[in-house]
């Protein structure tokens, strides 16, 4: 089993033909993920990697059966992709695209509310790595050479301290059952708390790596869950130690507003609620190490 993407799971590409969109399809391809096809409007009966276009994602989704869409449109437009691929009956929808304005992503989220729980898509990002399960296949734009299959979960508003973290525990002969990159908007489709409530619910994973920073209240929500939910240990570390008050920094989701938004508030938070904090990047792979020796030892 895998979080968001197994080997039966059908992928399209929204935006496949574009130069980034093909380039990371292909990718995917040659690691064996299941890509069925891609969408660009006006392409329509065209085909690219040996896959099918289509102009819309239903005739995708009837087509080819596909059931989840990695979304690469450009930010005028990704908000009308997303919406379109929750229409169209995709149940899981990973948008990569970064600078989508948070009023069209509000407009998203109102969107996403009309459907009931049966048939609403689960969406990760804007602005997110993706997601891949080692050995399985990936969603995404992360380099699948540094994960190696194993029991830990990984989910992250960075990318690239999700590759830093799978890197450093690769080095320990540690593998990840699935990673997730949830962005770093302040308005996303999934949040720390729900990728928590998925490895909480995995038999393959046996603990959590979760990569914060500075801004919003999801760290503080997704302590909140792990100290009342979660029997699997979480380790964790917040970028932006030395980010100061009121700042954008990076991320569009990276500003400090309000208490509990800082990074030292949020170790103070997690750790409070019993997740074991990593002091710096560096020490994320060894930090996760000791939690699972002292975990096996008990």
């Amino acid at each position: 089993m895998a979080v968001l993407i197994t080997e039966d799971t059908r992928i399209i590409v929204q935006g496949m033909s574009g130069r980034i969109g093909q380039f990371h399809a292909a990718d995917m391809i040659r690691h064996g993920t299941r890509v069925v096809g891609g969408v660009t409007p006006g392409r329509g009966g065209e085909s690219l990697l040996d896959r099918p276009l289509f102009d819309t994602v239903r005739a995708a989704v009837e087509a080819t059966g596909a059931d989840a869409s990695l979304i690469f449109v450009p930010p005028p437009f990704a908000a009308d992709a997303i919406m379109e691929a929750a229409d169209a009956g995709i149940r899981t929808a990973v948008c990569v695209t970064d600078g989508i304005p948070a009023q069209d992503m509000m407009k998203v989220k109102r969107f996403l509310r009309r459907y009931p729980a049966e048939r609403k898509m689960r969406l990760v990002g804007p602005n997110c790595a993706g997601v891949i399960s080692p050995g399985i296949g990936f969603m995404g734009i992360m380099p699948p050479h540094i994960y190696m299959k194993g029991r830990v979960g990984i989910v992250g508003r960075s990318g690239t301290l999700g590759y830093e973290a799978a890197s450093q525990m690769k080095a320990l002969g540690i593998g990840v059952s699935t990673s997730v990159g949830i962005g770093g908007d302040p308005i996303n489709g999934s949040s720390f708390r729900d990728i928590l409530e998925l490895f909480e619910a995995d038999p393959e994973t046996d603990a959590v790596m979760m990569i914060g920073e500075i801004g919003g209240p999801q760290e503080a929500e997704a302590a909140a869950f792990a100290r009342d939910h979660m029997s699997k240990p979480v380790v964790a570390y917040i970028a932006g130690l030395s980010a100061p008050r009121g700042r954008k920094m990076g991320h569009a989701g990276a500003i400090i507003s309000a208490f509990g938004e800082s990074a030292q508030e949020k170790v103070e938070i997690l750790s409070a609620a019993g997740i074991t904090v990593a002091p710096n990047p560096s020490a994320m792979g060894e930090t996760m190490a000791r939690v699972l020796k002292l975990r096996k030892a008990a």
